[in-house]
């Protein structure tokens, strides 16, 4: 395991884009608490060689957005990591890729998506934000299939709420395209028969517009963040308690 302090991120010898929250600063000069919320790509490729380096982390609980096909197909966080898995699928309509085109750009296309899984997903979002607010989760990773959409979308909500600005929010998003190199090279290592197609670059690109976009379009639709996820089902006393968990005193 290898950690760069200044990114937070942490290398497993299969899961490309996992790394702590922790160390984020909010407007009002706190830092977010190391150690308590991660983010992840796929956990089911932890394999042995991670078992130390994964057990020194301390988690106690998985929260697991990948949609039950997905689930089925890659399988779950193994069972040598003795968490808590919670599957919590986002309820969204599939993409329909064809609607990308140049002219409107991956920052553009990227955030209609995200506006569209927080319609659809409103009360499965808030229902994930509200497990991290309870201390009896203990150290918590979110994940999805590349840790990209679904998580850098629960993962922008959540640092909102917390008061980290804008900017640094885009900016641990767009940390999740350093990884794609990596897992591309791992994919064509173990899988060096099957045909390599050059994805488009909506699958691999994080632009941080693109989560600029979002949070502006949340906005302008519900007037914060905040009021976005009480509307959605979060009890507005838990944005309290998140407060509480995760930033430093």
């Amino acid at each position: 395991m290898t950690t760069t302090p200044i990114e937070r991120s942490i290398a497993f010898a299969a899961v490309f884009n996992f790394r702590d929250l922790g160390g984020l600063t909010t407007t009002d000069g706190r830092a977010v608490r190391r150690r308590t919320v991660y983010r992840s790509d796929t956990l089911s490729r932890l394999g042995a060689e991670d078992r130390d380096a994964f057990t020194a982390l301390g988690i106690r609980t998985v929260i697991d957005l990948r949609r039950p096909a997905e689930v089925a197909s890659m399988g779950r966080v193994p069972e040598w990591t003795q968490v808590v898995w919670r599957h919590n699928h986002l309820e969204h309509p599939n993409w329909d890729h064809s609607t990308y085109t140049a002219e409107i750009g991956v920052p553009r296309w990227l955030a209609e998506r995200y506006l569209e899984l927080a319609h659809h997903g409103k009360a499965d979002i808030a229902r994930v934000v509200g497990m991290l607010t309870d201390d009896d989760h203990g150290p918590t990773v979110v994940h999805c299939v590349a840790g990209k959409d679904r998580t850098g979308l629960i993962v922008a909500l959540t640092l909102d709420l917390l008061g980290v600005p804008d900017d640094q929010i885009a900016a641990d998003y767009a940390l999740t395209e350093r990884s794609a190199p990596l897992f591309t090279q791992w994919v064509r290592t173990a899988f060096p028969d099957e045909n390599q197609l050059t994805p488009p670059p909506f699958y691999t690109h994080t632009p941080a517009e693109a989560m600029l976009m979002t949070l502006h379009g949340l906005r302008h639709r519900h007037g914060s963040v905040t009021e976005y996820l009480v509307g959605a089902g979060l009890h507005r006393d838990r944005v309290a308690r998140l407060r509480e968990r995760l930033l430093e005193a």
